[in-house]
């Protein structure tokens, strides 16, 4: 297992978002070799990845498929004339046998698929101020009722025919924390690394990853001010720590355009953007929507 130690003044930045929240329903996909797409994510079967399922040859007039994890919607898209099923997979995913529910041609059926094991590095931070790891009552309240709405926001379900899965980074810099790390702070074991920080200097314009429409905006106690971008049929992007926000809860926003400035708003030690990414209500790694970043060496 690989062990990360940070101390407060040696990372660049530091987000402390607490995601404690567990589903019901597991995931499941083909064990088959990740999988690259011109239109989809990059397919890869563990938890806190995302499954990329064909589902079979698109037919002119017939209804695009159904999926649902449960009673949750999955994301269906078409790609070189195939329909694939895009499911996110909670980063609590117990590996094994799972089932995912396909309508197609008014057939209903369940599809077994396999979840892969990934044990993700931990992350040791030492924190001078302990009121930042323990919370006061008032602190730990205001947590609560914030994580119930966004945990609400996170399953937002808004049917669209053209969701745009091919992401842009929403700001350029170095990424000091990546998705899925296990934090441990001064000691005590937090939820896991739910999202990819990019340090940035503060006033960084944040450019929307990809088109849509802005499902809210708010100042939270942990994330700051942040900006939650609902690109339709289960994805949404969350971007926190905002100095600004340039951008109106319902207003549609382009590809690359400008939604705030990046700050250190929130539980944060320096400036920097918090980027996560919200598929079918799943936390999922960012970096798999990013095309630029499956061709790395």
């Amino acid at each position: 297992m690989k062990r990360i130690e940070v101390r407060e003044g040696t990372m660049h930045t530091l987000t402390a978002i607490s995601f404690r929240i567990c589903f019901r329903f597991g995931l499941l996909i083909w064990a088959f070799p990740l999988l690259a797409h011109a239109s989809l994510p990059l397919s890869s079967n563990v938890p806190g990845g995302v499954a990329v399922i064909p589902l079979g040859s698109v037919i002119t007039g017939a209804d695009t498929p159904q999926t649902w994890l449960g009673d949750q919607p999955v994301l269906v898209t078409s790609d070189h004339g195939r329909w694939y099923a895009v499911v996110g997979l909670p980063l609590d995913t117990t590996p094994g046998p799972h089932q995912l529910r396909v309508k197609i041609g008014g057939v209903t059926q369940a599809r077994d698929f396999v979840v892969n094991t990934k044990n993700y590095p931990e992350q040791h931070i030492t924190l001078a101020d302990k009121g930042k790891v323990e919370l006061s009552a008032a602190d730990e309240a205001r947590a609560d009722r914030e994580l119930a709405v966004i945990t609400k926001l996170k399953h937002h379900w808004r049917p669209a025919q053209n969701t745009d899965l091919a992401f842009i980074m929403p700001v350029r810099g170095e990424l000091s924390s990546h998705f899925g790390l296990r934090r441990f702070f001064n000691g005590e074991p937090r939820a896991p690394h739910a999202g990819l920080d990019v340090a940035v200097a503060r006033g960084t314009p944040v450019k929307a990853s990809a088109h849509g429409q802005v499902l809210a905006v708010d100042d939270y106690f942990f994330n700051g001010r942040t900006v939650f971008v609902d690109h339709g049929n289960g994805l949404i992007t969350m971007y926190c720590h905002l100095d600004r926000i340039d951008v109106k809860a319902g207003e549609a926003v382009r590809k690359g355009q400008r939604i705030g400035l990046s700050g250190m708003t929130g539980r944060a030690t320096g400036p920097h953007l918090h980027w996560s990414v919200m598929l079918n209500g799943a936390m999922v790694d960012p970096e798999l929507f990013v095309p630029a970043m499956h061709k790395r060496p």
